[in-house]
């Protein structure tokens, strides 16, 4: 038997699955489209920002050639410098990487841990991208149940490790559920993983969105950090770059060796124009970045103040936070046949949650993600005020 490319071991890309819903429907000028599907920003970043890249264009030369595969040395030293402070530990430029993207950092994380065959450990619900790039790697995805609140258990993915296991990955602020870990739960999968001598990947890519004050956890604190810990961050939320492709990893300089092989191959070098708008960003954005913050919690909060609207019918709020709300729908039709159906008859285009989750694992065909960074509080509530009549 002939194997498959490795491309067509997995799906079609999730987003652009749900773009294609809107194919032949037409929204009337006083009900307009609702998209809360992508978790990204559409606004461009702030004037200010935007006047000094056009600076850079006009005036750097060194901002349209190659550069260094892991990335500019300032904006390596801006990170740790910065993560230094935030987190109440010690990171050291030569353990940053910068990367074309957050989606980057993973997969060159996996594929200086994975060999065929391996097995990596997302809970679920978990981020297709991270299951995507898994099934292309030929690397098994080991699904994780989550508790209460979409918090994952360390002691049930003790029993989920076997002799083939590389890594177990968390995302907090979660995508798709929102949840916020606490700092004990990423200490006990720390504690976890180093006892196996297995890597805990920990993508925060929505960290400047935590609604917590101070640092979300004390990983960093920890001197032996890097022997464990590998982090992933993304400027893309932050400061609206999601078209210029910048991302970070924060590992021992043992495993940076072994990114920029792949990296080297895949694109040479991070977008130059996004890393020096990023540090020009982490260096004058402070204060902007901490009302960008102000807003999505604000949204977070109108989200959690109008949900008895939706409870009252049947839907559950499953979790909230960062950029998102993980909800339960009351209805008989499963998820992906209720998405699609709300595009045509509530005007509302977001994702199923069949589309975060295995089918071996219960729960996907009754949950849907809603992506709300891009609604403020009246587009909150628009969008119950579309969902709230529905009977399907």
């Amino acid at each position: 038997m002939t194997a498959l490319p490795r491309t067509a071991t997995t799906f079609a890309p999730p987003v652009m699955e749900a773009r294609r819903w809107l194919d032949g429907v037409t929204f009337p000028a006083d009900r307009p489209l609702i998209n809360v599907s992508q978790a990204a920003p559409v606004d461009p970043p702030p004037p200010q920002m935007l006047q000094a890249m056009a600076e850079i264009v006009l005036t750097d030369p060194s901002a349209h050639l190659y550069g260094p595969v892991l990335g500019l040395p300032d904006l390596r030293a801006e990170v740790a410098a910065q993560w230094t402070v935030a987190y109440g530990g010690v990171v050291r430029p030569d353990q940053v990487a910068i990367t074309s993207g957050c989606n980057q950092a993973y997969t060159a994380a996996i594929m200086t841990l994975c060999a065929e065959g391996d097995e990596v450990i997302l809970p679920t619900p978990y981020y297709f991208n991270h299951r995507m790039w898994h099934d292309m790697a030929g690397v098994v995805t080991v699904p994780l149940q989550t508790g209460p609140g979409l918090i994952p258990q360390a002691d049930r993915a003790a029993a989920r490790i076997t002799s083939r296991t590389r890594a177990i990955v968390l995302v907090s602020p979660n995508n798709p559920g929102g949840a916020e870990y606490p700092a004990e739960t990423l200490s006990a999968f720390r504690d976890l993983c180093r006892t196996h001598k297995i890597a805990l990947i920990v993508d925060e890519t929505y960290r400047d969105f935590d609604s917590r004050s101070g640092a979300p956890h004390d990983l960093f604190a920890d001197p032996d950090w890097s022997d464990t810990l590998i982090q992933l961050y993304s400027f893309s939320k932050a400061y609206r770059l999601t078209g210029h492709r910048v991302g970070a990893m924060v590992a021992s300089p043992k495993r940076l060796a072994e990114v920029e092989k792949f990296l080297d191959t895949v694109t040479i070098c991070p977008n130059q124009i996004g890393q020096r708008a990023a540090l020009w960003g982490m260096r004058n954005l402070g204060q902007w970045l901490a009302g960008e913050r102000a807003e999505i919690l604000d949204r977070r909060a109108a989200i959690v103040d109008g949900f008895p609207r939706l409870a009252a019918k049947g839907w559950n709020l499953l979790g909230c936070g960062a950029y998102f709300a993980y909800v339960e729908h009351p209805f008989a039709l499963s998820s992906d046949q209720l998405a699609p159906r709300l595009v045509r008859e509530g005007g509302v285009l977001l994702l199923p949650g069949t589309m975060f989750m295995p089918p071996e694992i219960p729960g996907g065909d009754r949950q849907l993600r809603i992506a709300f960074a891009n609604i403020d509080r009246a587009g909150v509530s628009n969008l119950f005020d579309r969902l709230e009549p529905l009977a399907l």
